[in-house]
């Protein structure tokens, strides 16, 4: 048997691990309609607890956002304020909303993610994710090419559908050209904290031996077109973020949500 370097299948291992902690979420769920008098409840609780927002904080933190981070910590309150302050204060620092094509083009080059031009039968983005197209070094802007794409894959979500759907090819795919562990648990990391109950699904395709093949699918990609595709799609990013004089106000006093939900 031939060895190989563990650093590289630690990489593919904390995919695997995020890609199942997702599927566990999922299948253990109890979000249903015998339970929505409760879980209401609970968002306006977890709002109260958060506190006053404002900007893009208050836009981010919507009911159905609420509702995402108490899923992801089995509607504690307290756990889930907290794994939602971090969010609020990594997007406050890191600006995800503010990244554009042009600043992250150059790592799409190859087509190793990009969101298809075709949605799923329910309407969700779809996510195309092939490692073996890696072409780049760069730890920073590997996480915001796909970071960028993450928040692109959401903002065209229809408005019924708040998660997203992976394609991932492992064609060509190899430990010579797998991201380095660093990377790779800093995207673990990100997609865990600050992007729970987002995925839907993920499908493998040609996947080394430690996965089931179960996407039984190839794509194409062009960059150029993909590029202006993300081009049209910046203006809608920076339209969809921009404050209005909703948006700067603080957070409603929680009345003004029991008011909304009846």
């Amino acid at each position: 048997m031939v060895s190989h370097p563990r650093e590289g299948w630690w990489g593919l291992d904390l995919v695997l691990d995020y890609l199942l902690i997702m599927f566990r979420r999922k299948h253990n769920s109890h979000d249903d309609q015998d339970h929505a008098a409760p879980q209401e409840e609970k968002v306006k609780e977890l709002r109260a607890a958060i506190g006053p927002l404002s900007g893009h904080s208050l836009m981010f933190s919507d009911d159905a956002c609420l509702r995402r981070y108490l899923v992801a910590r089995n509607w504690n309150i307290d756990k889930s304020k907290k794994m939602l302050q971090e969010t609020l204060k990594w997007r406050a620092t890191y600006k995800p909303e503010e990244i554009r094509w042009h600043e992250v083009a150059v790592e799409g080059e190859t087509g190793k993610v990009y969101r298809a031009d075709f949605q799923d039968r329910e309407g969700r983005s779809v996510l195309v994710l092939r490692p073996g197209k890696q072409n780049t070094s760069s730890h920073d802007n590997q996480l915001r090419h796909l970071v960028y794409l993450l928040e692109n894959a959401i903002i065209n979500l229809p408005d019924s559908q708040e998660q997203m759907i992976w394609l991932i090819d492992f064609t060509g795919w190899s430990l010579s050209n797998s991201v380095p562990i660093k990377t790779a648990r800093e995207t673990a990391n990100i997609l865990q904290s600050h992007y729970p109950e987002r995925l839907a699904a993920a499908f493998l395709y040609n996947p080394p031996r430690i996965f089931e093949s179960f996407w039984k699918s190839k794509v194409q990609y062009d960059h150029d077109e993909f590029s202006k595709l993300m081009s049209k799609d910046d203006v809608k990013t920076a339209s969809f973020w921009k404050p209005d004089e909703k948006t700067t106000l603080v957070a409603p006093e929680p009345a003004h949500f029991v008011a909304q939900a009846s």
